[in-house]
Order: structure tokens, then C-alpha cells, then sequence
């Protein structure tokens, strides 16, 4: 088993103060900061998955913006890869998937943004390319969303998706317990 660590989208415009702030984004990112910290001593490959708006009317990771860069407290090293993508999916138009085959990696374990959107596309991408994905549920976060007029509050979406992705697309559990295995 070869595991490389995908830390997808935690930069500033999630934040307080952001132009995109998730519920729970700051715990997120503390959590996968041990996440981070555990591969860093490891020596494991670790990828960081950087969005930059380029679709017009674009409100947040727009190129040059404070909000883009990748938080301070999950920022990459000198030796960590970053792929800088374009659309929910990490894989798509990216060089993520022959990266990860250059390393001949089997397996992935999955934090970040949004927990609706990139972190299910591209967990679910990365299972239709044959590797075992693990998510650190409490590793990502989301927000509030609206259908047919009524509010879907963050904790149910968040919960919402990794129910979904838990069984057949990835094994979705909680930091401790991971950190625990190892």
C-alpha cells in the first residue's frame, strides 16, 4: 500500500472574512493540520489542491487575491505538490492523476473544501481511477445551501455527503480515529 495525503482547497476565502466563509472551516483545517503533520513525519507524499477562479462572474479564488492562497496553517513545504485546478474535480484537466501514478499510489486520504463539491467530486473521481480512498470526515467542511426554497443547514449537508461517499467511495471516518490506526 502506497498512500499519498490530497489536502483540497483550504485557502483563505473559506474563512472569517473570506468571500466564501464554510461553517466549521476553521476546525476543518486544525484537524487536518494533524493530518498534514502526521504524513509530514511519516515522509508520505503529500499533494495540496489549490482552485483558481477562471470562469467569468467568478466571486472567490480569484488569481492574485489573498482569499486564493492556501491557509497558513495547512501551507505547503518546498517538497510538497501543489496542483492548482479549475474545476470541482481535482483530477479534471490537472496533472493529479499521473502524478499520483508516478508515485504508484493505491491509496488516498482525502481533507478539505467543500465537502458538497470537491471533496465528493473528486473523491468519487479518484475511486472511478481505481484508488482506496479514505476521507477525514471531520477534515472538511461545508455551508448552508438552498433548495426549492427552503435552507439546508451546513451540518446536514456536510453529514449528507459523507453518508453518501462512506461504504463504496471511500471509508469516511473521524482525525482521531485515523491517527489512532497508525
Amino acid at each position: 500500500m502506497n498512500t499519498a495525503l490530497i489536502l483540497i482547497d483550504i485557502q483563505n476565502d473559506y474563512f472569517e472574512n473570506g468571500t466564501m466563509t464554510l461553517v466549521g472551516s476553521d476546525e476543518a483545517s486544525l484537524n487536518a493540520r494533524q493530518i498534514l503533520n502526521q504524513f509530514r513525519a511519516d515522509g508520505r507524499p503529500i499533494i495540496h489542491i489549490r482552485h483558481i477562479a477562471n470562469r467569468p462572474g467568478a466571486t472567490f479564488f480569484l488569481p492574485g487575491t489573498k482569499g486564493a492562497n492556501i491557509r497558513e496553517n495547512v501551507k505547503p513545504k518546498e517538497n510538497e505538490e501543489i496542483i492548482i485546478k479549475h474545476f470541482p474535480n481535482s483530477f479534471r484537466e490537472t496533472g493529479l492523476l499521473e502524478y499520483l501514478k508516478s508515485l504508484h499510489i493505491t491509496d488516498l486520504v482525502i481533507c478539505g473544501m467543500m465537502t458538497h463539491m470537491c471533496v465528493d467530486a473528486t473523491t468519487r473521481a479518484a475511486k472511478d481511477f481505481g484508488f482506496n480512498c479514505t476521507v477525514i470526515g471531520d477534515a472538511c467542511a461545508t455551508r448552508d445551501l438552498t433548495f426549492n426554497g427552503k435552507v439546508v443547514k451546513a451540518t446536514d449537508v456536510h453529514h449528507s455527503f459523507l453518508a453518501a461517499l462512506n461504504g463504496f467511495y471511500a471509508s469516511v471516518i473521524a482525525t482521531k480515529e485515523y491517527l489512532e490506526k497508525k
